[in-house]
């Protein structure tokens, strides 16, 4: 097995995101019998295990011997602290300290070959970019909250964060990438926070990833001049939504030319239908950046139809249009994949985990979103969890199994664990643990 496949099991993703955390620049704290480590990791199996709160993970550690032994054995802790403890500690930590990981896991799955198969549409790796809240209240804020100003005075505090994710039309599964969090310092309109969030989280993508070709699919809030040129310096290409009420101007430019046209059908007999326009302004604030606009009809054979409408500035030709349509449309991923699953299926992520006075709301959904990779990469790679996942159905099903097998039996291994679920009759696991789908 080489270097990199054998890093794409759980227990290699573990041992991964250890070390990654060795090499961040905590400062530690004087005194305390808990180290930086101890306490991200501990954050880390509160999502691994999906247990419903920091209380939850609390009780059950006090309660149950063999839930700290496997801490130690599977996720490297070594002492973990109390949920109070765990709070103070990840609130002092900034969200750009865990950037690592995911960072390292990416060039995992790059040296493994698995992202050869996300290639798309001249080579390609399509990333959806969108936004999501992930805490309000009207009374508990911290420094770094977002305020909304209601009429009555009331005042509602918030956090919301960037999500990415590469994503494929083909493919359910994900890949996200590390989360950006908006906060207060972003603005105070959505359009000027997700904007600035975004510039961040782009910066450092490429910052991170120099050679990558990405190509970007968000919706009509991010079709404007500041945020296409900016993807236009990072070398980046783009197919991003428009809308007639945001751009005015550009629909009623395109109302006076004469359009390509192409159109194909499917074996279904769905008619997807192409009308576009090269050279066109995006607005009349900035005349001279062309685009090209693409407009589509999707009609079914009983009538049905979408319509969308997208800028790009990538070279468009007949043959390239219904790619590129199934690219575009493939930015619902990160909302019917991530944020969805995030939702719906253990994780948990509508739960207020502690807010804090720093940064911890926007750390625990960053290591939500490390525990999601990790789970992703798995359902991509390790055979192991894939059985087990057929075997136990739905995602929640095998999240709530592996959580009461980790606090019951001693585990030397994710492999082990994992092997237990997939084939109930059998216990001694094999020896080869992750191959490529």
């Amino acid at each position: 097995m080489g270097f990199s496949r054998k890093y794409l099991s759980a227990d290699g993703l573990m041992e991964s995101v250890s070390r990654c955390l060795e090499e961040e620049n905590f400062k530690e704290v004087i005194g305390s019998e808990y180290t930086w480590r101890d306490c991200v990791m501990s954050g880390l199996a509160v999502f691994g295990l999906k247990c419903a709160s920091l209380l939850q993970f609390e009780q059950r550690k006090a309660e149950e011997p063999m839930l700290r032994r496997n801490l130690r054995t599977l996720y490297k802790v070594e002492r973990a602290p109390s949920d109070t403890c765990l709070r103070e500690r990840l609130d002092q930590v900034l969200p750009s300290q865990l950037r690592r990981p995911f960072k390292k896991i990416f060039s995992h799955l790059q040296r493994g070959k698995v992202l050869e198969d996300y290639r798309y549409l001249d080579g390609h790796y399509i990333v959806s970019i969108d936004g999501t809240g992930q805490y309000t209240s009207t009374q508990v804020h911290c420094k770094n909250c977002c305020e909304k100003k209601h009429r009555s005075g009331e005042i509602t505090y918030y956090h919301q964060m960037l999500g990415a994710a590469i994503v494929h039309p083909d493919k359910r599964v994900v890949i996200p990438l590390a989360p950006e969090p908006i906060t207060k310092r972003d603005g105070a309109t959505k359009n000027d926070c997700e904007r600035n969030a975004s510039r961040r989280l782009l910066m450092d993508l490429r910052r991170e990833h120099p050679h990558l070709k990405v190509l970007v699919v968000e919706d009509a809030l991010a079709s404007n001049y500041p945020h296409l040129s900016l993807l236009d310096s990072l070398h980046m290409d783009y197919i991003i939504g428009v809308k007639p009420g945001d751009h005015a101007y550009l629909f009623d430019w395109v109302k006076h030319l004469k359009p390509s046209l192409y159109s194909q059908h499917d074996q279904e007999g769905t008619e997807h239908a192409f009308r576009y326009y090269t050279d066109v302004p995006l607005n009349d604030a900035h005349d001279d950046y062309r685009v090209t606009f693409i407009d589509y009809t999707q009609t079914k054979k009983s009538g049905q139809q979408l319509h969308f409408t997208w800028v790009t500035r990538m070279t468009v030709s007949p043959e390239k249009l219904y790619p590129l349509m199934r690219a575009a449309r493939a930015r619902w991923r990160i909302e019917n994949e991530t944020f969805n699953t995030l939702k719906n299926q253990g994780y948990n992520f509508e739960h207020n985990y502690g807010h804090g006075k720093e940064n911890l709301c926007s750390v625990m959904t960053m290591l939500m979103l490390l525990a999601f990779l990790i789970d992703q990469v798995q359902q991509l790679c390790c055979k192991h969890y894939q059985k087990a996942r057929q075997i136990r159905g739905a995602l929640y099903s095998l999240f709530e199994k592996m959580r009461g097998l980790f606090e019951m039996i001693a585990w030397d291994s994710f492999e082990a664990l994992l092997f237990y679920i997939g084939n109930p009759r059998l216990r001694a696991p094999p020896q080869d643990t992750v191959e490529a789908e």
